[in-house]
């Protein structure tokens, strides 16, 4: 875990919603009112289980998707805002890691061209100069610079997502959406890649979110944690803090379905039960509330308020103070 470098926010994301209208006319609630700040220099963790948002919530950050509402505050502008041509300029400062490295690269250029599609947008020259940039970016993400001539499909999952992380460094960025980097990759492998992230993180003072549905990473990697379920913010805050004492019922549930490397640690927790609901027709009240192991009948009667209880803690549930 990296060591904050500047409290000031380098994104405040506030009241973040996406909605996707079908062609039955039914709309899909995707991201309802999400809010958190990423500070300069740091990683967070935007978690949840698959279909809780946190894809289309990063997607809409970086206007891979246009947001419903909110805002998305980067270095005191609010890229929600700008007209498409101002939001071209942008792109150099935000990027993405996609979570497929055998879909995301393209399989008839060669690495040297798909890094150089990046550098385009640096305005890097062709010849030498550009050549001398692929080597030193495929070597700061572990590989040697003679795979420049290669070809993707001669390469590993994990080296073909060392070198989407080039092209995504190729550009300079301030800021990085990791969209579940490591999900399709074998356990050993995924060490590996979380190694480098966190090296580059530091290295380059990167800005990251960190996509993942599995909390452990999360936990070795991220700064702070944002916990999401059916579009919305159960709880956030710094990490160390929220696996020590999670507040929320769906934290705690999913907390004890995450693995434990240690045999004499007892689980606390109740794992989660069910299947998560449509986000067609999201439950009333708390969204959580049908699978919650603690509801009551007030649940469904309101939208729980994401509460502020301690330090840079918040927590949506009613129940907070009893639990």
């Amino acid at each position: 875990m990296t060591q904050p470098m500047d409290e000031t926010p380098l994104l405040s994301v506030r009241g973040l919603t996406k909605h996707f209208v079908g062609r039955n006319g039914r709309t899909v609630h995707a991201v309802e009112d999400v809010s958190f700040d990423i500070r300069r220099g740091t990683t967070v963790g935007l978690v949840g289980e698959s279909g809780s948002g946190k894809t289309t919530a990063g997607r809409s950050i970086l206007r891979l998707v246009e947001p419903s509402g909110g805002q998305a505050i980067f270095d005191g502008t609010d890229i929600f805002a700008l007209n498409p041509r101002e939001m071209k300029d942008w792109r150099k400062r935000l990027q993405i890691v996609f979570q497929d490295p055998y879909s995301s690269l393209n399989p008839r250029m060669r690495i040297d061209a798909i890094i150089g599609e990046a550098l385009d947008a640096r305005g890097y020259p062709r010849g030498a100069k550009r050549r001398e940039r692929i080597a030193e970016l495929l070597t700061l993400v572990g590989l040697p610079p003679e795979y420049s001539r290669r070809f993707p499909h001669e390469f590993s999952g994990g080296q073909r997502q060392r070198i989407g992380i080039a092209r995504a460094l190729a550009v300079e960025p301030d800021f990085i959406v990791a969209d579940e980097p490591v999900s399709a990759l074998d356990v050993s492998v995924q060490a590996q890649v979380l190694n480098l992230l966190g090296d580059l993180q530091q290295k380059l003072g990167l800005t990251m979110l960190f996509i993942a549905h599995d909390l452990s990473v999360v936990e070795y990697l991220c700064d702070e944690v944002v916990v999401m379920y059916l579009g919305r913010v159960m709880e956030r805050g710094p990490s160390r803090q929220v696996y020590a004492q999670p507040r929320h019922p769906y934290t705690k549930a999913l907390l004890a379905t995450a693995p434990v490397p240690d045999p004499t640690r007892k689980r606390t927790h109740v794992p989660l039960q069910g299947d998560i609901p449509s986000p067609i027709n999201p439950p009333s009240g708390c969204v959580f509330r049908t699978r919650c192991p603690v509801a009551i009948d007030a649940c469904a009667q309101t939208i729980p308020p994401v509460d502020h209880i301690g330090g840079n803690h918040h927590v949506a549930c009613i129940r907070h103070g009893e639990l």
